[in-house]
């Protein structure tokens, strides 16, 4: 049984693409890497993806999903961070009433950094297909204020990263990925 955390690797034409979306690859990247460090070993596999092609119709996306969608109830969460890592305020999350009322559970852990919101429906080009099909998906919710400043800019520089709110959306998808990850029973569907 997998929980995927994903962020992709194209840049638009201009830029570094450091914000959109090497941001959700910083943190998809870091919360297995954190969780390796602590010594937690959850009980279902902790995948992560790094998406290619998504500006060009999210055709990585699709082919991942051509692969391994003949396992698609192993698939507990599918969770993507496209929007930035600027100060998080929560996950947007698609799934049923219960799995809901589960994650907006496990966001209560989040309390000390005051990201504890859950928003009606994931977004993310590269985890559409499977959310399509049942998945539970997740995707990373923050202070879009300043996204559009820098979105396929040159602007899209490592300088627009700020080093603590990465750390906080990173604390974000670690807890939830590996809760999630090492729950008794998979997200209800």
């Amino acid at each position: 049984q997998i929980v995927l955390v994903s962020g992709h690797l194209d840049s638009w034409d201009v830029g570094q693409g450091a914000m959109d979306d090497g941001g959700g690859a910083f943190i998809s990247w870091e919360a297995l890497s954190l969780i390796k460090d602590l010594g937690l070993r959850p009980k279902r596999t902790l995948r992560l993806v790094l998406w290619t092609a998504e500006e060009q119709g999210g055709i990585g996306a699709e082919q991942y999903y051509q692969l391994h969608k003949e396992n698609i109830s192993n698939f507990d969460i599918i969770m993507e961070s496209d929007e930035g890592t600027f100060r998080p305020s929560g996950l947007g999350f698609t799934g049923n009433a219960k799995a809901r009322d589960i994650v907006k559970e496990i966001m209560t852990l989040l309390q000390p950094i005051n990201v504890t919101d859950v928003y009606d429906d994931a977004d993310g080009t590269d985890i559409n297909y499977w959310m399509r099909n049942g998945v539970p998906g997740a995707s990373l919710r923050d202070d879009l204020s300043k996204y559009f400043w820098f979105h396929h800019s040159q602007g899209d520089m490592m300088t627009v990263q700020d080093p603590n709110q990465m750390n906080l959306c990173a604390a974000v998808w670690t807890i939830v990925s590996y809760v999630i990850a090492d729950m008794e029973e998979m997200l209800p569907r």
